[in-house]
């Protein structure tokens, strides 16, 4: 089976924060990472409030420096140094976030206090990084400002097919040792058991990797799609229904997006305050184009 990818939501405004929604931040958990995508203003109290223990971050995205989206960052920084993190943040964004990074520790945190690791790097390829079980990349957006959309994918992997693998095994004699071998099938590797030769490619299936696109600050571009393309999930800002001068994409333009990149699910954010308690509309907006659409709220969860 599958591990779950967490996704919690722990801030769902724009520019301007509400009663009910505080500015952006969005914390995936996958395996041994958490990720934490943008960090507004009162980030760190948000972590708290959805029970996340904050030093479990490994990881954190920046999409631009915006102050709706990176105000948050001394405040967590404090409570990092405060609750003793003993890991290296690794920090990923556009230029100039080298030196934005720099500044606050200049200008907000003592330097004979400082006890927290920070690695910056600055995007100017499409790859990200990579681990072992998925792949983080990136293509830049129009937003006014340098600013980046994130793709989360997970690697494929083989699986054994349990039922095909149990037929063969009915006909042989099985020692404990032996059983162990049988993972090797999913490395593509063949085995023998019992002078019986076991072809990986009979007893095992590929299960395609999840995909989960970040498409925050941006006017209708090119690259929106490349990024949603063929995803289970598409997060994708609708700071309004009507077009703006801010560069900003409407409902109806984050489900055109999300139907003709053939996405699974999208997930309308950065939602305006003049919608405070008009999310409906957003959402019946984007329904007519992309049915399977909902609107983020604050510590709203969806694992899949």
């Amino acid at each position: 089976m599958a591990e779950k990818i967490q996704i919690t939501f722990l801030g769902t405004s724009s520019a301007v924060p509400t009663v009910s929604r505080n500015h952006t931040a969005i914390w995936i958990k996958y395996k041994y990472e958490n990720i934490l995508i943008d960090c507004g203003e009162g980030t760190q109290r948000q972590i708290r409030k959805a029970k996340i223990n904050p030093c479990k971050i490994t990881r954190m995205l920046i999409t631009h420096l915006h102050g709706d989206h990176v105000f948050g960052i001394p405040g967590l920084f404090q409570t990092l140094n405060l609750n003793n993190y003993n890991k290296t943040l690794e920090i990923y964004g556009p230029k100039p976030i080298k030196e934005f990074i720099k500044n606050i520790f200049k200008t907000f945190i003592a330097t004979k206090f400082i006890k927290i690791k920070t690695n910056v790097n600055e995007i100017n390829s499409e790859k990200v990084f990579e681990t072992k079980d998925f792949k983080i990349t990136s293509l830049p957006l129009q937003h006014g400002t340098a600013t980046l959309g994130y793709v989360f994918q997970e690697k494929d992997k083989l699986r054994i097919n349990k039922q095909k693998l149990e037929a063969v095994l009915k006909k042989i004699k099985i020692s404990p040792e032996d059983r162990k071998k049988l993972s090797q099938l999913t490395l593509a590797k063949n085995i023998k058991i019992s002078n019986k030769a076991l072809n990986y490619k009979t007893l095992t299936y590929l299960e395609k990797g999840r995909k989960i696109a970040i498409i925050l600050d941006t006017k209708f571009c090119a690259n929106a799609f490349k990024l949603a393309k063929d995803s289970d999930i598409a997060i994708i800002e609708a700071t309004t229904m009507e077009k703006t001068k801010y560069l900003h994409l409407t409902a109806e333009e984050a489900a055109k997006i999300a139907k003709q990149s053939k996405a699974k699910e999208l997930i309308l954010t950065h939602i305006s305050q003049r919608y405070e308690f008009k999310e409906k509309e957003l959402e019946a907006d984007a329904k007519k184009i992309f049915p399977n659409t909902k609107v983020a709220k604050d510590f709203m969860i969806i694992e899949i």
